[in-house]
């Protein structure tokens, strides 16, 4: 299990280049973040390189939305964009969203005049061919879903279950899911028995405790157990703090680093 510090929400106290060493600093192993689009990708990599820390990701699909059929090729466009300024950073994956989000994370389109068929339909059917092109790139995508209860509502992909199931139709070693417990709390609970059911399907992990946003222990999520849960699992990928410091970053990364296993 590797620590990863999303610098869009740690770290905001430090210029943008600064955030690297810090990280580092603190035990992190990785960093992702949100936008390619509004960093200077050179300075970027330099950064990361000069401070001996991975850059694990970042968002890939912006204003297009997986669930619209007339986005699919902007989507597949935009999404060979973000693929290869992944390649630019040496980052190892790019995640993807059923639907297009907006400033602070709110859904543009909630599509009301799509029906569910429509939606999912559009979402496997532009998967597939993501899936195609990760492979050719070599890199991994990997699927996130969201909470519609507090932070993005009107969002399609809701839960583990359906997000599962459809990197497992594709199957492609390249498309994986982005299993997000704040969220997942939200919408469905049950945290450990789905990463149980889908373990296999997992290739990221954010945490944040619920409700909040915050970090472990500031909400009703026992994060130890859940630690303890992966390591039983086997599970060795990054393990992503994408939380909002109650105080301020130092205090939440000395939450982080007590509870999920080094």
């Amino acid at each position: 299990m590797r620590h990863c510090a999303c610098i869009d929400t740690l770290y905001t106290e430090l210029p943008w280049k600064e955030r690297f060493q810090a990280a580092k600093d603190d035990g992190f192993a990785a960093v992702e973040f949100w936008d390619w689009r509004i960093r200077d990708l050179e300075e970027t990599r330099e950064a990361a390189d000069k401070a001996g820390i991975e850059i694990s990701g970042f968002n890939g699909d912006a204003d297009y939305s997986l669930v619209d059929p007339t986005h699919k090729q902007a989507y597949l466009d935009f999404l060979r964009q973000s693929i290869a300024a992944a390649k630019t950073l040496g980052a190892k994956s790019v995640t993807i969203h059923s639907n297009a989000l907006g400033e602070g994370g709110v859904v543009v389109n909630h599509y009301e005049e799509l029906s569910s068929t429509v939606k999912l339909c559009s979402m496997f059917d532009t998967l597939k061919e993501c899936a195609k092109i990760a492979e050719e790139e070599d890199i991994l995508l990997n699927l996130e879903a969201l909470n519609i209860t507090t932070d993005h509502v009107g969002n399609f992909l809701q839960t583990t279950r359906m997000g599962a199931e459809m990197v497992r139709i594709i199957g492609s070693p390249k498309l994986k899911l982005l299993f997000d417990a704040y969220h997942m709390q939200l919408n469905e609970g049950s945290i450990c028995d789905n990463l149980s059911k889908y373990i296999d399907c997992i290739g990221h992990i954010h945490i944040a405790d619920a409700p909040g946003r915050h970090e472990p222990g500031t909400g009703e999520m026992n994060y130890a157990h859940i630690a303890r849960h992966l390591e039983v699992l086997g599970y060795a990928g990054n393990v992503g703090s994408e939380l909002f410091p109650l105080t301020d970053t130092k205090t939440a990364v000395k939450a982080i680093m007590a509870i999920t296993p080094r």
